[in-house]
């Protein structure tokens, strides 16, 4: 399958996807969205893939929304931004946390606005050094989408989440993993070799028992603790059922 906006290969049952705009630092316009979205359905179906990589071509991860298509200058009309949000990044945001596959994000750059909140949306998430993460919506009158408000929360907690989103400062690969932002920093020149064996070593693990882990955690969110002691149970068995258990 071709693609414009995106690169996408395969290699070792993972499939992975460079986004691939660095003209406009891989910012998303619709068609670039609807492309990532192709591509994360089609690895909820096929059972070769079994654990997907996402990152950025060039010097950048992702800016978010290209403005260009948002806010023409050729215009005095903005686009609808609860239509962009409803059509780009929403649906991308569901199925990176819907896929029950490991899905890992290499961030090689600035990684802004809603590009921000994709990384963070990912099970994994590993940055170079040079790497950073901007709230960037506050700048220009907006508020963080694309699950922002959800996983930042989570991660760091309320106060720092919210200095984040409402100063829009620059946050550090260090200071994003001393936050419990990201997993791990590597440095920039080694970050997509490490990135790729790491999506790798998951590919090769016991994808139904990692599947059935991320629907746990998903679940995690808004179960009290009976109701996710049941699920653990309930997961537990299907598990228990499976031939890597039996291996294992």
């Amino acid at each position: 399958m071709d693609f414009k906006y995106i690169n996408l290969t395969n290699s070792g049952s993972v499939a992975k996807i460079t986004l691939n705009r660095p003209e406009v630092l891989n910012s998303f316009n619709k068609a670039m969205g609807k492309e990532v979205q192709t591509v994360l359905l089609n690895a909820i179906v096929d059972e070769s893939i079994r654990a997907v990589l996402i990152t950025g071509e060039g010097k950048a991860f992702c800016a978010g929304q290209d403005l260009a298509e948002a806010a023409p200058k050729d215009s005095e009309e903005l686009a609808d931004l609860e239509e962009i949000i409803a059509e780009t990044f929403n649906p991308i945001i569901k199925l990176i946390r819907k896929i029950e596959k490991p899905v890992v994000c290499a961030v090689n750059g600035v990684a802004a606005g809603a590009g921000a909140n994709i990384a963070l949306a990912c099970d994994i998430v590993v940055a170079s050094q040079s790497a950073s993460f901007i709230q960037a919506f506050s700048k220009i009158g907006l508020i963080p989408d694309s699950g922002g408000t959800y996983f930042l929360p989570r991660l760091v907690g309320l106060q720092k989440a919210t200095a984040m989103m409402m100063l829009g400062d620059k946050i550090t690969a260090d200071e994003a993993y001393n936050s419990g932002m990201i997993y791990k920093v590597f440095p920039d020149d080694t970050l997509m070799e490490v990135a790729a064996e790491l999506a790798v070593k998951l590919a090769s693990m016991p994808t139904k028992a990692l599947g059935l882990t991320k629907r746990a955690l998903n679940n995690s969110f808004d179960n009290n603790l009976e109701e996710q002691l049941l699920l653990e149970q309930e997961l537990q068995g299907e598990a228990g059922k499976t031939n890597d258990y039996r291996e294992g």
